[in-house]
């Protein structure tokens, strides 16, 4: 039985380091994926609207989620994971989560972009403080949606769709969680 401890004791110590780094190694790789999504959204949402990219530029920061699924009968959820940046650089990763009950049916992706205007709305939602009310909604990324929208509680959000259809396009009830790198 000693024999049998020291060998697993042995093969822990001897294996143990190099077992971390093959899961530090995914979780890498996965967030490394993410942020090339994000990029990509980001280009996408400029894309579209040119001016959105002057709020990249001057926002206090943003947080870009690149895959939401979402889908409903009745009763309906959305999830989604993505990068929060300031001044540009990836600073942590972020999920969204959301249930909503009401007229909805169907299924639909999209990606989502939220700019912070101050200090103030980033560091809310850098301390997990964040979430829209039942009334918030969002703005459609198109051509030109960006000229005129203002700001409201320190935030602004666009959407873009990505595929699917659903009767229901609600950011309400959107519940955010914020990791640090």
């Amino acid at each position: 039985m000693k024999n049998f401890i020291r060998v697993v004791a042995l093969l822990l110590v001897m294996c143990g380091p190099g077992m971390s780094t093959v899961v530090f190694a995914q979780d890498s790789t996965k967030d490394s994926k993410l942020i090339g999504d994000c990029h990509t959204s980001k280009a996408a949402f400029v894309k579209v609207d040119s001016l959105m990219h002057s709020l990249f530029d001057n926002a206090a920061g943003y947080v870009i989620f690149p895959n939401v699924g979402k889908g409903g009968i009745g009763v309906g959820g959305a999830a989604g994971n993505g990068i929060l940046f300031e001044k540009g650089q990836a600073i942590g990763k972020a999920s969204m989560k959301q249930v909503s009950v009401g007229f909805q049916f169907g299924g639909q992706a999209y990606r989502e972009v939220i700019f912070f205007e101050n200090h103030d709305a980033l560091n809310k939602f850098k301390q997990d403080k964040f979430e829209f009310s039942a009334q918030a909604s969002a703005i459609a990324a198109t051509a030109g949606a960006s000229t005129n929208v203002k700001y409201r509680n320190g935030v602004m959000v666009f959407t873009q769709g990505k595929g699917g259809l659903m009767y229901e396009a609600s950011i309400g009830g959107q519940k955010f969680s914020y990791k640090a790198y």
